[in-house]
């Protein structure tokens, strides 16, 4: 058995953008044979229009897919994930928490790296994600990789079902970007909540300034209540991608916040 870590971009959402790229292509055909006259330029203007639009789309979503695709060439999720990892240093029986867990990628590679602690990985398995990612899926993935020190159960980002400082350590990647109408910086304080003091944090997202506002600031404010260690690392540099590929993925502003508590 292996671990199906499946794709963070919907496989759906790319056979969409194909099939309408393919629809609008025919249509944009359609018009030049059996239309004439004026209506038949508008029709085709604008079907031409609509096929280019979504023509590049498909083309930048197929890029997303085949870059965070597990068992492609660029293993950019891969990467992501044992970056991240890395920087979790969970104590001998302590506990770690993974917001957002998705099909347990990062859950699973936290506990492997601390075997003599647990991991928890908890999501709220819906929204566009509804029947890619679940509990279940999570579960099978920890089997298949042998990792018995791991469990997972529903909860939301917004409100996380859990008690102030229950965790010693605490994980997230390319989350907080996804919850529409949420102030960032009090989505992060909210994780940062279930944090026990003296834990560790390494949180991965798209912190660019027009989502996350002022980090410089958000980190200030950290240090003032006792935080220590804080850092933001830009993970495009070269870290983990380059700026040229981030931003033909559209994952410029992609950030590591780490530090301890």
């Amino acid at each position: 058995m292996k671990a199906d870590y499946r794709n963070w971009v919907p496989k759906s959402m790319v056979y969409g953008l194909l099939a309408g790229t393919i629809i609008s292509a025919s249509g944009f055909i359609g018009c030049a044979v059996l239309l004439k006259g004026r209506i038949r330029l508008i029709m085709m203007l604008i079907l031409g229009i609509l096929t280019i639009v979504l023509a590049f789309f498909y083309f930048w979503m197929r890029s997303l897919y085949k870059a965070f695709d597990y068992n492609g060439e660029v293993k950019l999720a891969k990467r992501i994930i044992e970056k991240i990892a890395e920087e979790v240093k969970i104590p001998d029986g302590g506990v770690g928490l993974d917001v957002g867990c998705g099909s347990g990628a990062l859950t699973i590679a936290c506990a492997k790296n601390n075997p003599k602690a647990r991991m928890v990985g908890c999501d709220i398995w819906g929204g566009s994600y509804t029947g890619e990612f679940s509990k279940k899926l999570c579960e099978d993935n920890a089997k298949a990789e042998g990792a018995a020190n791991v469990s997972f159960e529903q909860g939301n980002a917004i409100k996380l079902p859990f008690e102030d400082e229950s965790f010693d350590a605490l994980t997230s990647n390319y989350v907080y970007h996804n919850i529409s109408g949420h102030d960032k910086q009090k989505l992060l304080m909210e994780s940062l909540r279930v944090l026990k003091k003296g834990g560790s944090f390494a949180i991965h997202d798209l912190m660019s300034p027009a989502r996350y506002g002022d980090m410089d600031a958000f980190i200030k404010k950290l240090k003032a209540q006792g935080y220590e260690e804080v850092e933001l690392i830009d993970t495009t540099d070269g870290t983990i991608m380059n700026h040229k590929k981030a931003a033909w993925l559209g994952l410029s502003g992609s950030m590591l916040l780490k530090g301890k508590k």
